[in-house]
């Protein structure tokens, strides 16, 4: 059995995962909704960055009692440029925390690009970002990453980068 697990806080993760079990024909659930990730051969997760880290991701391998027989995919869903090697670096950086190495070693990795959009924030989160953004504007610009470019070209605007034919490598190792 097959399943597209998400974690998702604005809907950018969400729409990725709804989007590819349209594709494949394979349920999509939130992290919080799994029970008994084990009855599982095949997980296919999808996580929104937030803080340096991947939504529900660690919360939800933590409940694989053996991923020995298990094939795992994730994939990231951020506001910064996929193609960007820096940024894809730190992304699996801070993945490298969050998973034993074990499930990281076994993982297929992509990475995707989402979206924001200010107005729908919560006040916690407006108040990190603004925070954030405050403290990016005053960094040297040979110090700023492109995640933190693309946090400050965004900032307090609507923005989307979803891009659905970006599924077609995650689809295509699915089906191998």
């Amino acid at each position: 059995m097959k399943i597209i697990i998400y974690g998702s806080h604005y809907g950018t993760a969400k729409q990725y995962a709804e989007e590819l079990s349209k594709k494949i024909n394979i349920k999509a659930e939130s992290f919080e909704e799994i029970k008994n990730i084990d009855e599982y051969e095949t997980i296919i997760y999808i996580g929104a960055l937030y803080a340096g880290g991947v939504l529900g991701m660690t919360k939800t391998f933590k409940k694989i009692s053996n991923c020995e027989s298990k094939k795992i995919i994730i994939a990231t869903v951020g506001l910064a440029d996929p193609m960007d090697v820096e940024n894809t670096n730190n992304i699996e950086n801070g993945m490298k925390r969050q998973l034993s190495n074990e499930i990281y070693k076994k993982a297929y990795i992509y990475h995707l690009r989402g979206g924001i959009d200010y107005s729908k924030l919560n006040f916690a989160h407006k108040t990190m970002m603004s925070l954030l953004y405050k403290k990016a504007k005053g960094l040297p610009e040979e110090k700023k990453t492109a995640e933190v470019k693309a946090m400050i070209d965004t900032y307090n605007q609507k923005v989307n980068f979803v891009d659905f034919s970006s599924l077609e490598n995650i689809i295509n190792e699915i089906q191998n």
